[in-house]
């Protein structure tokens, strides 16, 4: 997350890692969040970081999606079990008999909270706004392959009202695509693919998605109180929003602490009603409390080794310095006395639960195994070798992570790991603020990032294709002409043979870990959260937005 994670394609009918408990307890029941009433229907909570933007277009991370999920709807939404159902959609379209072209109808009830109506237009807008390269999503790659003519249109070979997306007329909308896409529901029901209000964006121009006052909704709640860089804001219920009878909710007071003990004494004193994941210490702590939520997610977690910064190579373009550097760090030690929250040692980028082989039902980390394991050992023989081949003997090297606690201490972790077991490493620790630090990503300023991605859709391609070469995720400068051959087969020329697509992303992973270590697997996470007994309904999801709460409510 975000992001943000595209690739789950062919599994509505995949057995998903969704797994929720709850036990144990040390709070006031009765007790109900400063400024949350249960009369009221107010809800308080806390998040770890701060909004990076209120643009769909623009936006490639967990907390703005988190935002669009509970304030857009595009054609489809997810429901409690994270099947996508009609949204803005009224049912389902019509596909034609090759499966590239879908008429979509749109619900006439469907309004921006400006009043204006919820047109095909606004989703034709949209989707030409992210393709147009002179918008500069990064997420434009989620249309690539998929909408047709959106990969011409990216490389400034077609215009962007080429794209294959029509508004045949106000409520009817008509999409093409470049072949079959059995995934496209749950694609749809991306935050990227939401539609627009042409002329309210184009009022706002450079200001649309900097603040609340520049935000339009067509979803269950509105977003205010948000100034575009603060540590507070609110979810209003929008009372233009076509199923709001539906929606209990009348607001939701949002406030970001980025210390696990700030959320705990928060909660802990009746001034939350749910914290954010809790820190290693604090889950050890509550993991047996009875407010105590626990989930695995799809998110995976990994170093990420850039090789070029300023226009030149880093030491990184080594792949045995790679290859060192992701060999030697204990991942069991980390998920077990770092986080404790439910995390667990992955050797992979996809993470387990996500896809199935579609011959004999093996789950995609299973199958792919064991990819860069920890070995010190060997670690340091690469690294050695690395050395050797950059004719020096010691390297500084710098790791760019959050600023929050846990960020901190993963940190830390890592600095010790890497300097004990690789000799003449030097590692320094940058730690920034979350919009910070993607910024430094977006320009490729780091050695190393402590990174992480969720899938936006139930498929291996959502991890996978985040590295082909000028990939608008990659900003690693990794290129493997193999590794984007099989990611391109995977989606056109094995789009309808599920086993060779299966088999072409099997190998387009051990090229990326095995082979170039243009990564380092750690873990995949999990987390624990407190939330009060009377807040029922909160839903979690494995892709998509981490969480919505359309149909929460506070019981009586």
């Amino acid at each position: 997350m975000k992001k943000s994670k595209f690739y789950l394609f062919t599994v509505l009918a995949l057995v998903l890692s969704l797994v929720l408990s709850a036990c144990g307890t040390g709070t006031d029941k009765g007790s109900s969040g400063k400024g949350s009433s249960k009369d009221d229907q107010v809800l308080s909570m806390i998040e770890p970081a701060e909004i990076p933007t209120g643009d769909p277009t623009l936006a490639t991370d967990q907390a703005s999606f988190i935002v669009f999920g509970n304030t857009m709807e595009g054609l489809y939404t997810l429901n409690d079990k994270d099947v996508p159902v009609p949204a803005i959609a009224d049912g389902k379209p019509e596909v034609s008999k090759d499966g590239t072209v879908y008429t979509f109808k749109l619900r006439k009830d469907a309004k921006w909270d400006n009043g204006d109506p919820v047109t095909a237009k606004d989703f034709v807008f949209s989707w030409q706004r992210a393709v147009n390269p002179k918008t500069g999503a990064q997420y434009a790659y989620m249309f690539s392959d998929v909408i047709k003519n959106a990969t011409a249109i990216m490389n400034g070979k077609a215009k962007p009202e080429d794209l294959g997306v029509k508004a045949l007329d106000d409520y009817t909308l008509e999409v093409t695509l470049e072949q079959p896409v059995p995934y496209l529901d749950s694609l749809l029901a991306f935050g990227t693919f939401v539609p627009l209000n042409e002329k309210f964006v184009k009022e706002k121009g450079d200001k649309f998605g900097t603040n609340s006052d520049n935000m339009l909704s067509n979803g269950p709640f509105k977003l205010t109180k948000w100034d575009g860089t603060g540590l507070t804001w609110k979810y209003v219920k929008n009372e233009k929003y076509y199923d709001k009878d539906n929606v209990k909710l009348k607001e939701v007071n949002v406030q970001v602490a980025k210390t696990p003990n700030t959320a705990i004494n928060l909660y802990q004193t009746g001034k939350v009603d749910r914290t954010g994941a809790l820190s290693a210490e604090y889950a050890k702590q509550y993991q047996n409390d009875k407010d105590a939520v626990k989930m695995t997610e799809s998110s995976s977690w990994y170093l990420k080794f850039n090789q070029l910064r300023d226009g030149k190579k880093t030491p990184l373009a080594n792949v045995n310095i790679r290859k060192g550097l992701a060999m030697a760090f204990d991942k069991k030690a980390y998920t077990d006395t770092v986080l404790s929250n439910g995390s667990f040692p992955s050797n992979g980028l996809v993470p387990k639960g996500v896809a199935k082989d579609p011959k004999d039902g093996k789950d995609f980390r299973g199958e792919s195994g064991d990819l860069l394991a920890y070995d010190p050992t060997k670690a340091k023989e690469y690294w050695e070798k690395g050395l050797k081949e950059l004719g020096v003997k010691n390297l500084t090297l710098e790791l760019l992570s959050d600023d929050t606690e846990n960020a901190k201490k993963t940190s830390e972790f890592f600095q010790n790991q890497l300097q004990k077991n690789l000799p003449g490493l030097t590692l320094k620790l940058t730690n920034v603020p979350f919009k910070i630090r993607l910024q430094k990503q977006d320009k490729q300023d780091y050695d190393i990032q402590m990174a992480g991605w969720g899938a936006d859709y139930l498929d291996p391609m959502t991890y996978l294709d985040l590295f082909v070469t000028n990939g608008g995720n990659n900003k690693a400068s990794y290129s493997n002409k193999k590794y984007d051959q099989l990611i391109n087969d995977s989606k056109v020329k094995f789009a309808n043979d599920p086993e060779k697509r299966w088999a072409a992303l099997l190998e387009a992973e051990k090229i990326l870990i095995q082979e170039d270590a243009a990564i380092a697997p750690i873990y995949q996470r999990g987390h624990l959260t407190l939330t009060k007994p009377y807040v029922k309904n909160f839903e979690e999801h494995l892709f998509g937005p981490d969480y919505t709460f359309k149909n929460t409510y506070i019981e009586k």
